[in-house]
């Protein structure tokens, strides 16, 4: 009877233990402070022929969200919708960009494939501090090269002004609106 007495006071030690420590996160957001709702789906149009470079409005930041897949060697490319603290603010397509102006101060970024194509990582999320009158490049660098070589990728990066300028120069613009 002691045995068993010990046994329930430890079971029910490390059941407590667990809920305490668990977290949740409701099962409609993508987990991180920058993502929004996952249920939420964009409609992306890419003009190639524009590659608009912006200057922030007074007192304001310019973040731009690009999406390289210059290593995503399948035909289905996949749309990458962009969060800024915990809303979504656009999304691209196959070696396309945006831009968003943003007051100065902490911003939580997160990137998401709308579809996963093929299991692997596909969500990614950085943070930053934005300064007033300053411009900001993150850049989505999708992988794939077969499924021999393992599940496509993702990985987000901030990138200095040369090198998103000269991508800019390369990629389409991207317009984009979420789905009713």
């Amino acid at each position: 009877m002691k045995m068993f007495s010990k046994f329930l006071l430890t079971l029910l030690f490390s059941a407590f233990s667990t809920l305490t420590f668990a977290q949740t996160f409701p099962a409609a957001q993508v987990v991180g402070p920058g993502c929004g709702d996952k249920k939420i789906k964009w409609d992306v149009t890419t003009d190639r022929s524009k590659h608009p470079i912006a200057t922030p409005e007074p007192g304001k930041a310019l973040v731009y969200f690009l999406q390289d897949d210059t290593n995503y060697q399948s035909a289905l490319r996949p749309t990458t919708r962009f969060g800024l603290n915990g809303s979504w603010v656009g999304a691209t397509q196959a070696n396309a960009y945006f831009y968003v102006s943003v007051d100065p101060g902490e911003q939580h970024l997160c990137a998401s494939w709308q579809l996963s194509l093929s299991g692997g990582h596909t969500a990614a999320a950085d943070h930053f501090l934005a300064e007033a009158d300053k411009s900001y490049f993150f850049v989505v660098r999708d992988l794939y090269i077969n499924a021999d070589h393992g599940p496509a990728s993702m990985k987000l990066e901030l990138i200095n002004s040369d090198e998103g300028q000269l991508l800019i120069s390369k990629f389409g613009f991207s317009s984009s609106h979420a789905r009713k």
